[in-house]
């Protein structure tokens, strides 16, 4: 299954600006609403310098990084919950996903109209979180009739799925999202199956222009996220999007001139990475290096699965270098000969930048 970040927020507030430049695409980014009707979708590797060095090392034929999707969703308004502006089609657009990014304009211009009719970060946000509230709301309420009717049955696995559902409804109704609610590890299985919106994991994205020296609504929104305990980046996504048609040379050039080491979309990429609780391992050999993704504390077996399901069925053992050795004694005969190859067994739990090589039989 391919990994999914959606790339939400209200219309004109920059998202399919910032799609383009994170996708290195051109589509349509107008000055009004609904400018993007189905979602615009495209895969985005992973940087990861330790890839690179790898492969200064092992030369093989072919490099693949790990990738991602970004999904660039319509904007949504008030009143998506019930229809309003295509907003059932969108929100479940937003189900697909696996976590997302909200876009919250953080930045005036006159020729840019606002839907509200004026910028206001919290207003914003507090719109989008209430109708993904409201739009969870309707689902749960719709699943906890149903389940209540079966309640006289007096099935154990019936009570469970009522408990679960009102407690979910209760944190609904008091406009508390469901990733604020304490589940046990058993619940969390129900919940994927639900497809909540408001149980993603998620991030702020604020969209500012070049000199945000003075800029208030930056500031409101910090604040707001450092009260919440949310995560925030900062992105001009129309000069970002500027770097779409220059050269490499000419990119280098661009971030020296504006004192960073590389675009600012780079850690929006990582940050959607790490929502979802991911890291990579990597396999080298003169064919191919590349990165895996998996998420932590996988075990040996279920990383390797990610190659192939055999190599999970049939696992025997796992060969292991971390990166920096690998890196430090230039490879792997060297790493071996410093005794730095580890084998490793089922119950070995994967570390970011194992460099692996797996046994197995099937």
């Amino acid at each position: 299954m391919s990994i999914k970040c959606g790339i939400v927020g209200l219309p004109n507030v920059g998202k399919s600006t910032l799609f383009n430049a994170l996708t290195s695409q051109k589509i349509d980014a107008e000055n009004f609403p609904f400018c993007t009707i189905e979602p615009n979708i495209a895969r985005v590797n992973i940087p990861d310098e330790r890839l690179n060095k790898l492969s200064d090392l092992v030369s093989p034929e072919k490099v693949i990084p790990s990738f991602m999707e970004f999904v660039d969703i319509a904007g949504l308004v008030k009143g998506a919950h019930s229809g309003e502006g295509l907003g059932n089609k969108f929100l479940s657009h937003i189900r697909e996903t696996q976590c997302f990014a909200h876009v919250i304009r953080c930045f005036e211009d006159e020729n840019v109209i606002h839907v509200e009719g004026q910028v206001s970060p919290i207003n914003d946000l507090e719109t989008i979180e209430t109708e993904l509230v409201l739009a969870d709301l309707e689902i749960v309420s719709k699943r906890r009739d149903s389940v209540q009717k079966k309640l006289r049955s007096g099935d154990k696995t019936t009570q469970k799925e009522y408990e679960l559902l009102d407690k979910i409804q209760n944190s609904l109704n008091n406009n508390k999202p469901v990733r604020d609610i304490t589940f046990e590890t058993n619940d969390k299985a129900f919940l994927k199956q639900l497809q909540l919106v408001t149980s993603k994991p998620f991030f702020f994205i604020a969209n500012i222009h070049e000199d945000d020296s003075k800029n208030t609504h930056l500031t409101e929104l910090e604040e707001y996220a450092a009260e919440h305990n949310l995560q925030i980046l900062k992105v001009y996504a129309k000069a970002e999007g500027e770097l779409i048609d220059l050269d490499d040379e000419e990119k280098t050039e661009y971030l020296e001139m504006m004192g960073l080491k590389e675009p600012a979309l780079n850690a929006i990429i990582r940050k959607g990475y790490e929502m979802l609780d991911l890291f990579s391992y990597f396999t080298a050999g003169p064919k191919e290096v590349r990165a895996w993704s998996v998420k932590r504390n996988s075990t040996a077996p279920q990383a390797a699965g990610k190659i192939h399901t055999d190599f999970e069925r049939g696992f025997i053992k796992a060969e292991v270098i971390g990166f920096d050795d690998y890196i430090d004694c230039g490879g792997e005969v060297k790493a071996k000969e410093q005794g730095k190859l580890r084998l490793e067994g089922k119950e070995y739990i994967v570390k970011d930048g194992d460099v692996i090589h797996f046994k197995f039989n099937v």
